[in-house]
C-alpha cells in the first residue's frame, strides 16, 4: 500500500515505477505549471486509473470516484507550480490529493441521515486489498507489503485499514470496533512497529 507504506517507513524507499516514468511526470508537471494543456492530458492518461481506483476503494461509488478524478486533475492544474519534488514523487502527490478529497467526501456522506448506505462491512474492509497502491510498487515490494499486512493480527490490521481507508480517528475506530480507546491506540502502535520492521529497506 503506497500511502500506508510512506507512513510506515518514513519514505525510506522509492516506488517501483521506473525512473523514466517519474521524470516524465515531473516534466509534465513543470509544463502544466506553464499552462500546457497537452501536459495535463498526459498526466491524466498516466494517473486517472489509479486515482479512480483509490477513490472507488474508499467511497464505494463510481460517480463519486469519477468526480474525485476530475477534482484531483483540476487541483493539479491549479497547483502544479506549488509541487515540491523533495516531498515525494508526482504519483504519490496525486494519490495523496485523491485520498484527502475522498475522505472529505466520505465524512460529508456520514453526516447525512442516510450515512449507512454504501458503507463497507468490517469483514470486507479487513479482507480487501487496495490494488491501486500496489500498482506503484515492484513485484517484490508488493509481496513484502502483502506479507507484512497479512502477518498482523486481524484486529490490528482492521484498525490500520479503518484509519487509512476511512480516515477514522482513534476515537472513531474504538467506537466502530467497540473496543476501549486505549486498546485501539495500542493495537495501532504495535501494528506500525511491526510494519516498520517488516518493510525496512523496501
Amino acid at each position: 500500500m503506497w500511502l500506508l507504506l510512506w507512513a510506515v517507513i518514513d519514505r525510506a524507499g522509492q516506488p517501483g515505477r521506473g525512473t523514466d516514468d517519474r521524470r516524465a511526470d515531473q516534466s509534465a508537471l513543470e509544463r502544466i505549471a506553464a499552462g500546457d494543456h497537452d501536459a495535463l492530458a498526459e498526466l491524466y492518461d498516466r494517473h486517472a486509473r489509479p486515482i479512480y481506483s483509490l477513490a472507488l476503494r474508499i467511497l464505494q461509488n463510481q460517480a463519486d470516484a469519477e468526480d474525485i478524478v476530475q477534482e484531483v486533475v483540476s487541483q493539479a492544474w491549479r497547483q502544479a507550480s506549488r509541487y515540491d519534488a523533495t516531498r515525494g514523487n508526482v504519483a504519490a502527490w496525486l494519490l495523496t490529493l485523491a485520498r484527502s478529497r475522498a475522505i472529505d467526501r466520505l465524512r460529508a456522506r456520514r453526516a447525512r441521515p442516510d450515512r449507512g448506505a454504501g458503507e463497507l462491512a468490517l469483514t470486507d474492509i479487513a479482507d480487501q486489498t487496495a490494488a491501486v497502491d500496489l500498482q506503484l510498487l515492484s513485484a517484490e515490494q508488493v509481496a513484502r507489503v502483502r506479507a507484512a499486512l497479512a502477518a498482523l493480527p486481524l484486529l490490528q490490521r482492521m484498525a490500520i485499514e479503518l484509519a487509512y481507508y476511512e480516515g477514522l480517528t482513534h476515537v472513531e475506530i474504538a467506537e466502530r470496533l467497540e473496543q476501549p480507546l486505549g486498546t485501539v491506540k495500542t493495537r495501532i502502535r504495535l501494528a506500525m512497529m511491526k510494519l516498520r520492521e517488516a518493510l525496512a529497506g523496501v
